[in-house]
């Protein structure tokens, strides 16, 4: 999958889950950021987002699980960090761009530091950040490639690919002649293009980007 793909699909599945979930069980509590973290506060503590809010939007519903900007970098995470290790700064030793953080492993290990984080100071990032890494070794149908999905366990070497004219063959062919990669890009932009739509017309921009916040 692409990024358009990544960030859209999984604001939205989320979104969604959000939505689905009971309103009772978050009556007297929603989640905010705070410096980069996030917390429980109050619903009072936000203007709009209440229980006497009317029609709470479906963002808000989503704001009283998780920070939004954690689910967008979460959906990117394995990207973010795989990607320039394995195809930039350790080229001749990778040659693939899905290495340690396209691993079960990874989300595992995030997961578990994310609980107890959640347990022991009700911070909730770092679980935040492992769904949305889980979220996209799903969309990147990992189960195809078990030898990075599963490793170390069936070896330490990952499944090397080819670099040369790497764009062409894995961004613009795709893109252009592919429905499996083209339709899941198109409804991830489209969900995107939502966000930024209540975002400008909220007039909330710099307010999501620096607190996680849509009035």
């Amino acid at each position: 999958m692409l990024p358009f793909a990544h960030i859209g699909i999984t604001l939205g599945t989320a979104t969604l889950l959000a939505n689905l979930m009971p309103r009772r069980l978050f009556s007297n509590k929603v989640v905010e950021a705070d410096d980069g973290l996030v917390t429980e506060r109050p619903q009072a503590a936000i203007a709009g987002v209440g229980p006497s809010a009317p029609g709470v939007s479906w963002l808000h519903a989503l704001r009283r699980y998780a920070d939004i900007r954690l689910i967008l970098v979460g959906s990117l995470l394995p990207d973010i960090i795989d990607k320039p290790v394995g195809q930039l700064f350790f080229r001749e030793t990778f040659s693939t761009g899905r290495i340690f953080s396209h691993t079960l492993l990874f989300v595992v290990v995030l997961g578990i530091t994310g609980i107890y984080l959640y347990r022991r100071y009700h911070k909730t990032w770092l679980t935040v950040l492992a769904a949305g890494s889980l979220m996209h070794l799903v969309l990147d149908t990992m189960w195809q490639n078990p030898q990075t999905l599963l490793w170390p366990l069936l070896g330490f070497d990952f499944q090397r690919i080819v670099l040369t004219d790497w764009v062409t063959h894995t961004i613009v062919t795709p893109i252009t002649t592919k429905p499996a990669v083209y339709v899941p890009e198109l409804v991830g932009l489209a969900v995107v293009i939502w966000l930024a739509w209540v975002l400008l017309r909220r007039k909330t921009i710099f307010t999501f980007i620096r607190h996680g916040q849509i009035r």
